[in-house]
């Protein structure tokens, strides 16, 4: 079978690429390891030059690579440039800090000569999503080509277009070949890789399904592994919020690339003397998003990424009001071509529910109402997920007291959670493991070696 990309806004079939077969596949890693034999000796300054090229293209070529990210799987093109801006962020915050992130660390209060160095390990597999195809790539392949590895990239099937884009682009900027390798190869292929020896290690960003089945091929093999999985974000709203711009943030933090981000504000919990002033502001402003051609820059919801997830988004939905939610607004799908859902809020959505505790990946939004601060600090944490979550007060002690106590990887204050290149990403629970971004994000897979001289000199 072919990988094939379909745009989702018109269901139309774009672009076929034919898939390697597992010889090809193997030998595609025997080439990869070769490559690192020779890019781990390259000096940070080869690595820099190389991928402050990259970033130098990504700004100029913006437009062309937006319009890829919109036709493979529908995000609005406004949406795609800013993808596209943020992976030139990242990538130049690796090449301008790794060689200070990655340098020798010497060892304090211990009575030895003796100091940290860090090393590539090899050739790492990644297995990458499509709701963020420049971004997810770049925050993988980034830091670790800088750190001296080599990488390889089983992308999603629904986003070849922007898997092919980026490879061609590792070429145009110089990139030895085979340093960065796009492996067009069913889902199937991806446990033998993991299990090859020259392999040492897997970093998939996806499903909790995906990320169960990686970890354990990586357990199995004893391959070390970052996962980064699902979310189900609480966003707490308490009786002392800026409610005008906490309906502003929570419309924008829901309907991030129509709601298909793991970090996007899912439960929206809010106490009780405020519950109503909210809910009439939220469910005025989804009700103002309008559905359209993701390429018109006029328009503010764009479809989903395949009609299968607007399928499954349907199912979940109606399972929750079977079960007795209340549709506050839409519940449905529009009458039109392509892979669309409506902007839909839930409410009376109760623990015995299937959605309860359930990804809603997608446009809708279910919200809670609490009894006070503690009763929201209880409901967030009732999750088996723990990614990310934001807190709303004018006081900003009390938010970050409630952060604290909030079980994620990650708690913002009056904002909806977010990426930056210098912040760590990542999560606990059915959230995943490990970190990305940041000074962490390039520490993962290195070899944090002890270099020991002897006995302190005095």
């Amino acid at each position: 079978m072919s990988i094939t990309s379909i745009n989702p806004a018109t269901n139309e079939e774009l672009k076929a690429f034919t898939p390697l077969s597992k010889d090809a596949t193997l030998e595609a890693v025997a080439r990869s390891d070769e490559a690192y034999q020779s890019w781990r000796k390259t000096s940070f300054a080869e690595r820099k030059k190389v991928i402050l090229t990259f970033v130098e293209k990504l700004r100029e070529r913006t437009d062309e690579f937006a319009r890829l990210i919109t036709l493979d799987m529908g995000k609005r093109i406004s949406e795609s440039r800013r993808e596209i801006e943020f992976c030139a962020e990242i990538a130049e915050f690796y090449a301008n800090g790794a060689e200070t992130f990655l340098a020798d660390q010497p060892m304090e209060n211990v009575d030895a000569d003796a100091y940290i160095h860090y090393e590539p390990i090899g050739v790492l597999m990644g297995v990458m999503p499509w709701n963020f195809p420049f971004y997810q790539v770049t925050r993988f392949a980034m830091p670790n080509i800088m750190a001296g590895n080599a990488v390889m990239v089983k992308h999603a099937s629904n986003v070849p277009q922007c898997a092919d884009a980026i490879s061609r682009l590792f070429t145009e900027c110089g990139l030895p070949d085979d340093v960065y390798t796009n492996l067009f190869i069913p889902s199937e292929f991806v446990e033998s890789i993991i299990a090859d020896s020259r392999v040492q290690g897997v970093s998939l960003t996806g499903s909790e399904k995906a990320g169960a089945a990686v970890a354990a091929a990586a357990g199995e093999n004893l391959k070390r592994s970052v996962l980064e999985l699902g979310g189900n974000d609480p966003f707490i709203v308490l009786e002392d919020a800026d409610l005008k711009e906490t309906v502003e943030l929570a419309v924008k933090g829901r309907m991030v690339n129509a709601g298909q981000s793991c970090v996007a504000a899912k439960r929206f919990i809010v106490v009780e003397p405020v519950a109503n002033e909210f809910l009439d502001g939220f469910k005025e402003a989804m009700s103002a998003l309008q559905i359209g051609d993701p390429m018109d820059e006029d328009t503010t919801l764009s479809p989903l990424s395949t009609e299968d997830a607007a399928v499954k988004l349907q199912e979940q939905v109606q399972s929750s009001v079977d079960a007795g939610a209340t549709v506050l607004l839409g519940g449905d799908r529009p009458d039109r071509e392509g892979a669309y859902f409506n902007a839909t809020i839930l409410t009376g959505v109760t623990p015995d529910m299937p959605t309860f505790d359930q990804e809603l990946f997608g446009p809708v939004a279910t919200v809670y109402v609490v009894k006070d601060e503690a009763a929201a600090i209880e409901l967030a944490n009732r999750s088996s997920y723990g990614l990310g979550g934001s807190v709303y007060t004018k006081d900003t002690e009390r938010g970050q007291r409630v952060a604290e106590q909030i079980e994620t990887g990650m708690v913002f204050v009056n904002q909806p959670t977010n990426s930056q290149a210098e912040l760590p990403f990542g999560g606990i629970k059915n959230s995943g493991y490990g970190r990305e971004l940041s000074h962490l994000g390039i520490l993962e897979f290195v070899n944090k070696k002890l270099i020991h001289l002897g006995p302190a000199k005095k």
